[in-house]
């Protein structure tokens, strides 16, 4: 009889990885806080009457930061779940038992979003890719080219003519983002998040996919055998990435007037379609700078890997400061802030975050909901909390 392969110790993991998650939670951090600042015209997320300053921080997380974040988190998602698999058939592990351990994943993922969409963030991403990774399980036997060509396909569809990208939006913060009590905010968001639960899937298709793809042959964790894939993928993908961002980012930054709505319908996809091929980019090049520093990690290194390492905790605790800080029942401060100063307080979190990792990695605690997750997945091994 098989046993189940409990989860990657934190002294087995390799340094590429959890620096790119590390960094990655920068970049979620400066995408979700500008969405809470108000104004009475908004594009893209920003508000359009700000300073010079303003104007000049909103270009930079448009063309660097807006699309191009989620999609390294779902490459980055996709590829732990390869490893979860080759862990679970190294030993002896049929794909009944394994499915079911993901499937269990899913669950808890589905549930831990939903909590934390209606208590805190209803922009929240664990739901959907719990649906993502219950859909997905059926993709761990496709052959190499199928995950290649389906996330090709959908890549492409996403590049299509839309006016339903996030990057051109005008539409002022929603109630379900800033509720005026607490009974609102139930009744916005019991609405609101399923959708982004079932359909916030799809935009995460693709990096998931060649996540996986990725994951089989050990891309991140092995980069010295796969120096030239990477050094492409950084070149070619940040390249691609920050090139399709400029007509949308230069909209944001008030270089040139807002183009007519055909126009837009054109630029919004191909800013969000590019900046899937941002996140495989900044992936690749946070995974090459970790190879160099493998031999000499030292403790500004050392903290941002311990961040991700403890990612879904360091995650849930930005929301818990955009929640104080935004929430009109509470600080009510998205009048206040600006999108410079807001930005500001995205880097303070995510420093605050690096600082709060480090201090449980000194302790040899792996955090919170990571212990949570992994009991749930692996039927509440000993092993789980030290691991």
């Amino acid at each position: 009889m098989t046993s189940q392969a409990g989860p990657t110790g934190l002294t087995e993991r390799a340094l590429g990885p959890d620096l790119a998650r590390g960094f990655m939670l920068l970049f979620i951090a400066l995408a979700n806080s500008h969405y809470f600042v108000n104004g009475p015209s908004i594009f893209g997320g920003f508000p359009t009457d700000g300073s010079p300053v303003d104007r000049a921080v909103s270009f930079l997380i448009a063309t660097f930061v807006d699309g191009r974040s989620f999609p390294m988190f779902g490459v980055l998602f996709g590829y732990g779940v390869a490893q979860i698999v080759r862990r679970q058939r190294e030993a002896g592990q049929e794909w009944k038992p394994i499915r079911k351990l993901l499937r269990r994943r899913s669950l808890v993922l589905v549930v831990l979003g939903f909590l934390h969409a209606m208590l805190l963030y209803v922009g929240d991403i664990l739901a959907a890719y719990g649906v993502l990774l219950f859909l997905g399980v059926w993709a761990l036997r496709w052959k190499d080219r199928w995950l290649l060509i389906v996330a090709a396909v959908v890549l492409v569809l996403s590049s299509l003519p839309s006016g339903d990208s996030l990057s051109t939006a005008t539409d002022p913060v929603d109630s379900s983002m800033l509720p005026q009590s607490l009974l609102d905010q139930f009744a916005d968001r019991i609405v609101v998040q399923p959708f982004i639960a079932l359909l916030g899937p799809i935009g995460f298709i693709t990096p998931f996919l060649i996540g996986l793809w990725a994951g089989r042959r050990g891309v991140l964790e092995r980069p010295a055998e796969h120096l030239t894939l990477l050094r492409s993928t950084a070149i070619i993908g940040i390249t691609v990435a920050v090139v399709g961002a400029l007509p949308v980012s230069l909209v944001v930054g008030g270089v040139i007037d807002r183009p007519s709505d055909h126009t837009l319908s054109i630029i919004g996809p191909l800013h969000d379609s590019s900046g899937v091929l941002g996140g495989f980019g900044y992936a690749a090049l946070i995974v090459l700078i970790g190879m160099r520093l493998s031999d000499r990690q030292g403790p500004i290194t050392l903290a941002i890997a311990a961040v991700g390492q403890r990612s879904l905790t360091c995650y849930l605790a930005q929301s818990v400061v955009w929640t104080v800080v935004f929430t009109p029942y509470l600080l009510d401060l998205s009048r206040t802030l600006s999108t410079a100063t807001t930005a500001l307080l995205a880097v303070a979190t995510w420093l605050a975050t690096v600082l709060l990792a480090e201090r449980m990695r000194r302790v040899g605690y792996r955090g919170p909901f990571e212990i949570m997750i992994r009991k749930f997945t692996y039927r509440f091994s000993k092993a789980v909390t030290r691991a």
